[in-house]
């Protein structure tokens, strides 16, 4: 039987995939732990466990207690709050994986999950249609540490057989957690503003085209890949995902189709130089062909629920 520890439950994928999980594996086998409190659903539905990601002890203390068999380490520091701390965010993003990943190597785990995510790219990159493989010179203390951290999993696949999965994920889209500091998060804050005051100011310009995922799609896809068969994988740095592509114009525009006097307003800061510097698309090809990729939703059909459902949540 699995065991599975997902570290950073409180987080935006955390919170949602923990409970997918112990609806695959049984409550009991997923244990989740956070540095902040975590959602009343996970609290109620099984283990939570209090935990600092950079405490090597306590870490290897609940793996080895609860014979833990895969690990998502989740935790981290996003883009839009690392570039306002970049030091110590380096330190949270890169000394955690590598905790998690040594500790990987010393028990024997089976699987270990990581996630990376677009903000690898940067400037030089090309913007349309992104390859999994191209340039990568990102310009942000996040991208940075994520490319790092790619070339660390890979690492520890080829030297020392940690099954380490990836998806680079771009923005994420979730009526159920609040957004987090992430320069995509207009995409969700857009939404709350909409419904509660009928206007919304953006810190991208209109036409900032960025690729997206929502949230039920991209809990497929992390699942998808950790349960693919190991021959299957191609690569194991990280996978290119994306759902779709827009920008806050064509979103704003959507939101008008529930909200006709919805307002939008631009005012850019300094999350645009980080958005300009990540690609407008991304080609997932190579996640179609190794594990089967797919997305359920695109931009109407993502509008609609995230419109249903925080009008439901807000009461």
């Amino acid at each position: 039987m699995e065991k599975i520890l997902v570290i950073g439950c409180s987080g935006q994928i955390g919170s949602e995939l923990t409970l997918e999980l112990r609806k695959i594996h049984g409550d009991s086998s997923v244990i989740a732990t956070d540095i902040r409190p975590p959602p009343v659903e996970i609290a109620e539905s099984g283990p939570f466990e209090s935990l600092d990601v950079l405490d090597e002890a306590k870490l290897q203390l609940i793996v080895e207690h609860e014979n833990i068999t895969q690990i998502y380490h989740l935790a981290a520091i996003l883009s839009g709050n690392a570039e306002k701390r970049p030091l110590s965010s380096w330190e949270i993003n890169m000394r955690s994986l590598m905790n998690v990943l040594e500790l990987a190597r010393e028990v024997k785990l089976k699987k270990l999950f990581w996630p990376s995510s677009i903000a690898v790219f940067g400037p030089t990159t090309p913007r349309m249609n992104t390859p999994q493989y191209t340039v990568m010179e990102p310009n942000t203390v996040y991208g940075i540490s994520k490319l790092a951290g790619e070339r660390w999993i890979e690492y520890y696949y080829q030297k020392f057989g940690v099954d380490t999965r990836s998806l680079r994920y771009p923005g994420l889209i979730s009526f159920k957690t609040e957004p987090g500091g992430g320069t995509t998060d207009y995409a969700v804050e857009i939404f709350y503003d909409a419904i509660k005051k009928k206007k919304y100011k953006s810190f991208l310009s209109s036409e900032s085209a960025l690729p997206m995922m929502f949230m039920p799609d991209a809990i497929k896809a992390t699942i998808d890949v950790m349960e693919a068969d190991s021959s299957r994988l191609s690569l194991r740095s990280s996978y290119n995902v994306a759902g779709m592509s827009f920008t806050p114009h064509m979103l704003a525009e959507q939101i008008k189709r529930y909200i006709p006097d919805f307002e939008i307003k631009y005012k850019p800061d300094f999350r645009q130089a980080i958005a300009d510097s990540w690609p407008n698309s991304i080609d997932d090809s190579v996640a179609q062909k190794d594990w089967g990729l797919t997305s359920d939703y695109d931009l109407p059909r993502m509008s609609e629920v995230m419109i249903r459902e925080i009008t439901k949540k807000m009461g």
